[in-house]
């Protein structure tokens, strides 16, 4: 895939992104959902007020990968929530659900350590069409599955029937999430704030669309058979869709006890823009240069007939997460990862200024 030079999307006032017409026309307009993140993080941060001067106040304001909250002495408990989105359609289309729990784990686990917490515990939650023993002993195989590439416990959950609200295909219609929790020293929280130009910043390859980008994925690929074998992907197209999401615990738990690291970026809804969210209210920005992305998404651009600036402004583009380190210590950051069997990219530094460049585009 080649790089447009067309630029991205404006801002609006409130320094929003303006929606791709084709996203919003899919079912996400990133503007509203924006506005809706904002209006949330103003009202539940009154909130925070209630546990003022006990244990258990917030450390951080709403808007990190996770919550974090005082619990006395020297620690912290980092706190998440996440779901998998629409994946769970692809896996109803496809009749496979062993794979779906280790996305749901990935996805709150991977924010977690994202604070440089050590996710201890996890609670999940599932919402069903109808009473299906057979659906949730897939799905629950799968979140055991995750927990353990996590390291993690699943001390717990809720299992609600729900006919009225979910529906699917062939009575399997579910919904799946999970809420984590993670351990942290104080003064090992990683948030962003140690971040200083001229730090590199490591990519690290996800394994495909991971949990994000299918509602529009499943819109451009409507005429296409999940069964379909493409040669470009090795395995049919649903096969490739279900590809569980990478989870990234081991190596960066590693790094952080090992090697300077600055901050840690979880790419995920929104893509390579949430970066910002590590720098808010700083002059700094981050320049990247990324790799040609894997098959999967060269198949999404033809098949929708998207710009480029369209698929970085939605899909992770094979990096699933970013690890901003002192330059000093890419090379050994970069050998954890590949030692645990992930491939990594130099995708380039922090420099002044503000936002988020990809490929000598801006993305606000």
């Amino acid at each position: 895939m080649r790089l447009s030079t067309r630029p991205f999307p404006a801002r609006n006032s409130e320094g929003l992104p303006l929606p791709s017409s084709e996203y919003a026309d899919a079912g996400v307009d990133v503007r509203k959902v924006g506005r809706i993140h904002l209006s949330l993080a103003e009202e539940l941060g009154k909130t925070f007020t209630n546990r003022k001067g006990k244990t258990g106040g917030p450390l951080i304001p709403i808007g990190h990968y996770a919550g974090l909250i005082d619990l006395g002495g020297s620690s912290a408990l980092a706190l998440h929530t996440d779901g998998v989105g629409t994946k769970v359609l692809i896996a109803q289309l496809m009749k496979k659900f062993d794979t779906i729990g280790i996305d749901c784990v990935a996805m709150t686990v991977n924010d977690l350590v994202c604070l440089g917490a050590e996710p201890v515990a996890l609670l999940d939650y599932i919402a069903l069409q109808r009473e299906n023993q057979a659906l949730v002993s897939q799905l629950t195989k799968g979140l055991a599955e995750g927990a353990k590439l996590a390291s993690t416990a699943i001390v717990g959950g809720e299992t609600a029937i729900l006919g009225g609200m979910v529906k699917g295909t062939g009575g399997n219609g579910f919904d799946l999430v999970s809420m984590g929790v993670g351990l942290v020293g104080k003064s090992a929280v990683i948030d962003g704030s140690k971040i200083e130009n001229g730090d590199a910043v490591l990519g690290v390859a996800s394994s495909g669309l991971h949990s994000n980008g299918y509602t529009l994925a499943r819109k451009v690929l409507r005429r296409r058979s999940l069964d379909e074998k493409m040669d470009e992907l090795g395995t049919s197209l649903g096969e490739a869709l279900l590809t569980p999401t990478c989870i990234y615990v081991k190596p960066v738990l590693s790094a952080t006890r090992k090697s300077e690291v600055h901050g840690i970026g979880h790419i995920t809804g929104g893509s390579f823009a949430k970066l910002a969210r590590l720098v808010r209210g700083r002059r700094l920005k981050f320049e990247l240069e990324l790799p040609l992305p894997p098959p999967i998404f060269g198949v999404l651009q033809r098949e929708g007939r998207l710009a480029d600036i369209q698929m970085y402004e939605t899909f992770n583009m094979g990096i699933g997460l970013c690890m901003v380190v002192p330059e000093s210590e890419l090379g050994s950051v970069a050998r954890g990862f590949r030692r645990d069997g992930f491939d990594t990219y130099d995708l380039g530094n922090v420099r002044t200024g503000r936002g988020v460049t990809v490929n000598g585009t801006d993305l606000g």
